[in-house]
């Protein structure tokens, strides 16, 4: 016989409480808790700080006004991230933009990762051009995916987020996650492959 695990409760659902009793403090301070993962996923999901920032504080007005519709059936760390992938997702349909990580941008999460922080600072010239070719590839690379397939790398090989979170957020299936992730890792190989080739 099986049970069904209890559910965790929610860390900030006394936050949430006083938020939505409208006190802007405490919104003040989950936006606080959350704004640096969320500024890394709106990034790495558009490659431009100005479309982020815009982004950003149209996440963060959208959450405030819709915070008396959330009822707690999710986190409300995965109730912020719906909407900040919705409103990126929509953002890059309407401008019909490909995004990329940036990972020598000072602003990009891949600045949190000590092992490339102390591999750059380590590199001589020509390690240096090596990894600034790199990163230019993998740029392109993440650039070459779909909007869906795009997303999902970046909320797990670059947010570190797990599959069951991340299907919570997209509202899919951890089936469709591993599937998109799957897909979206040959891609990568192989674009990356090819780039590889044509430069020997």
């Amino acid at each position: 016989m099986f049970f069904r695990q209890p559910q965790q409760p929610d860390p900030d659902r006394e936050l949430v409480s006083q938020a939505q009793k409208g006190d802007t403090r405490a919104f003040d301070a989950l936006i606080l808790k959350y704004g640096d993962k969320l500024y890394g996923l709106v990034y790495n999901m558009t490659s431009h700080k100005e479309d982020t920032h815009d982004l950003l504080q149209d996440i963060f007005a959208r959450a405030y006004q819709s915070l008396g519709k959330f009822r707690g059936q999710s986190s409300f760390y995965t109730w912020i991230y719906q909407i900040a992938v919705n409103q990126t997702l929509n953002f890059l349909k309407k401008r019909k933009r490909r995004a990329g990580v940036s990972l020598d941008d000072p602003d990009s999460s891949a600045k949190d990762d000590p092992g490339l922080v102390d591999t750059a600072h380590a590199a001589n010239p020509e390690q240096q051009s090596n990894l600034n070719e790199l990163q230019k590839r993998l740029n392109e690379a993440m650039r070459s995916l779909s909007d869906s397939h795009r997303t999902v790398v970046t909320m797990f090989d670059i947010q570190g987020m797990p599959h069951g979170e991340i299907a919570k957020v997209l509202k899919i299936s951890e089936g469709t996650v591993r599937s998109r992730l799957h897909y979206a890792h040959q891609q990568l190989q192989s674009f990356l492959q090819d780039c590889w080739e044509q430069r020997f």
